[in-house]
């Protein structure tokens, strides 16, 4: 996608072929299918393939880990450093699965729009990412599933707060990432309505292993799932729930 190129180069080289076009001809889910009980039944089988297990909340939850990093990291950055928005609602937006179940492309009409005006606000500026997307998919998945929408918003969330940060420590100019930073630390919609992504993450100061951790408000409950321990930024880290293991990282530390 030539408009993006220049924004995926050194550690963010992987993210350059996660968007690609209509000249992409491999097999796609349209994105509106992951929203209906049939189509979010095929996903779940397609993934327990790889994934085994039967708590459909924790495979849907593992799931969209991916389907949000893959998304949002590219999606975003576009946004806030071409002032390009791309065309990543459900209607327009296909998505390419690989072998393990998981969302490896996503296939877009067209390279998107450079914004005509500054967006009053970061929900504006994020409404076809939020809006087209992100919210009718939680919506569904939380009917379907009973997944709470705490859970869904939280890992969407959780990678546009590390984004924000690492694009900081990339150099990109601060006045560029405010609307990312604003997107998060926004307790209320304009519409008055509470922001499900305020404040994702917290810092909290340990006495063993990383200190501050950065830890997630909500667990994705991934553990649920066989072969699978705690996140590393898991809320539950200090006191896992019974039979959840810690990931190695930490569990040499406590």
């Amino acid at each position: 996608m030539p408009a993006l190129a220049p924004l995926f180069v050194g550690d963010f080289e992987y993210y350059r072929s996660i968007l690609v076009l209509p000249d992409d001809t491999r097999p796609a889910t349209p994105a509106r299918d992951l929203a209906t009980e049939d189509g979010l039944s095929l996903l779940l089988e397609r993934y327990r393939r790889s994934q085994p297990g039967d708590d459909d909340r924790a495979l849907l939850s593992q799931w969209s880990r991916t389907y949000f990093a893959k998304l949002v990291i590219p999606t975003i950055t576009a946004n806030l450093v071409l002032g390009r928005e791309l065309p990543v609602g459900l209607d327009t937006l296909e998505i390419i699965i690989g072998c393990d179940g998981l969302p490896e492309a996503f296939r877009i009409p067209d390279e998107g729009r450079p914004f005509e005006q500054v967006p009053a606000s970061p929900f504006e500026r994020f409404g076809e990412l939020l809006e087209s997307n992100f919210e009718p998919l939680v919506v569904g998945w939380s009917r379907q599933v009973k997944l709470s929408r705490k859970v869904l918003w939280n890992n969407a969330a959780n990678y546009i707060e590390w984004l924000v940060g690492a694009l900081a420590q990339m150099g990109v100019p601060s006045n560029r990432l405010e609307d990312g930073r604003r997107l998060i630390e926004s307790e209320y919609r304009p519409d008055g309505q509470r922001n499900p992504m305020y404040r994702p993450v917290r810092y909290i100061p340990r006495n063993v292993g990383p200190s501050p951790l950065r830890q997630r408000r909500q667990c994705c409950i991934r553990y649920r799932l066989p072969g699978l321990e705690l996140c590393e930024n898991c809320p539950h880290i200090d006191r896992p729930p019974k039979g959840a293991k810690l990931p190695e990282s930490l569990a040499v530390n406590v």
